[in-house]
């Protein structure tokens, strides 16, 4: 049926024509019954042998198909797409390619990594063929080929890289898968566009040590921010410390300011001893900031 039918089994035109030659035989043998005469029998015998021949010979490729043709077991050419003729019993269609881009999921169960843990990998190859020739008469079956090869490269990357490089750098992985497959299908006419790894599975007992030790370097890293946070804080109350005693009054606002901002958030009643409240009289304070002043000068 390869002779006659493309890979999706259409060559409808050639069929449509044979069927037409057809009904002009049979038309031919009528007309030749009512005539009495031979020649119209003769006439209807070759439309017949046409119409047989016909599915033979004229073959349809769709856009993305390639036909391999064989003469007498010899490569003779590469058809399609559209509509082409071979000789019936001496041209052969060997196979018919797809050039559309094309998937391949492959898995690695259970493969040690560098450090000997044992992962499940799921990752889809992206290929297409590039010289049909080349698919059709270098190898078998080269879609098998292709799964056989990815697996076998999957594995390779993966007893090659420690667990954390595998979890951490995906999409160097990728770009290695793609390059070490593509290198050995090349041979075969396909080209690897693409590989995406789409999980990696660790067993539950290294993943929950896994978020034992992330939850373990968070608490670190927080406890190392906490202890700069209170450095700086500290930092800024010496330097504080410092201003407010150059400055006594600086000092004398800052307290009325907290007094003001806590009477006014929370509306308690605040006790103040009589001492602190004659030193925030506005007198008061306006001649400490003055008696500060005329110290400076003199200095």
């Amino acid at each position: 049926m390869s002779n006659y039918f493309n890979a999706n089994g259409a060559n409808r035109p050639a069929i449509v024509l044979a069927v037409l030659v057809s009904a002009a035989a049979a038309l031919f043998i009528g007309l030749a019954y009512d005539s009495g005469t031979r020649s119209g029998y003769w006439i209807a015998g070759g439309l017949a042998i046409l119409a047989f021949l016909i599915p033979q010979s004229l073959m349809v490729a769709d856009q993305w198909e390639r036909a391999v043709v064989l003469r007498l077991g010899k490569l003779t050419a590469i058809r399609g797409p559209g509509m082409f003729a071979i000789v019936p019993f001496i041209d052969n269609v060997a196979s018919w390619l797809d050039q559309r881009i094309q998937t391949t999921e492959i898995n690695a169960e259970k493969a040690l990594s560098k450090d000997t843990v044992p992962v499940n990998i799921d990752a889809v190859v992206f290929w297409q063929i590039h010289d049909p020739e080349r698919a059709a008469l270098e190898i078998t079956n080269y879609r098998q080929a292709i799964t056989q090869v990815a697996q076998t490269s999957l594995r390779e990357i993966v007893g090659s890289s420690l667990l954390s490089t595998l979890l951490s750098e995906r999409k160097q992985g990728d770009q290695q898968l793609r390059e070490d497959i593509g290198r050995k299908t090349a041979e075969w006419g396909v080209s690897v566009l693409s590989v995406e790894i789409r999980d990696i599975g660790v067993p539950p007992a290294l993943q929950d040590a896994m978020s034992r030790q992330a939850q373990a370097e968070r608490e670190k890293l927080a406890r190392v921010l906490l202890g700069q946070a209170e450095q700086e804080i500290a930092q800024k109350f010496v330097e504080a410390a410092d201003i407010y005693a150059r400055s006594p009054a600086a000092l004398q606002l800052r307290a009325m300011n907290i007094i003001y901002e806590t009477t006014k958030e929370r509306g308690a009643t605040i006790l103040i001893p009589t001492a602190m409240v004659d030193s925030m009289n506005p007198a008061t304070a306006v001649g400490l900031v003055a008696a500060a002043g005329h110290a400076g000068n003199r200095a």
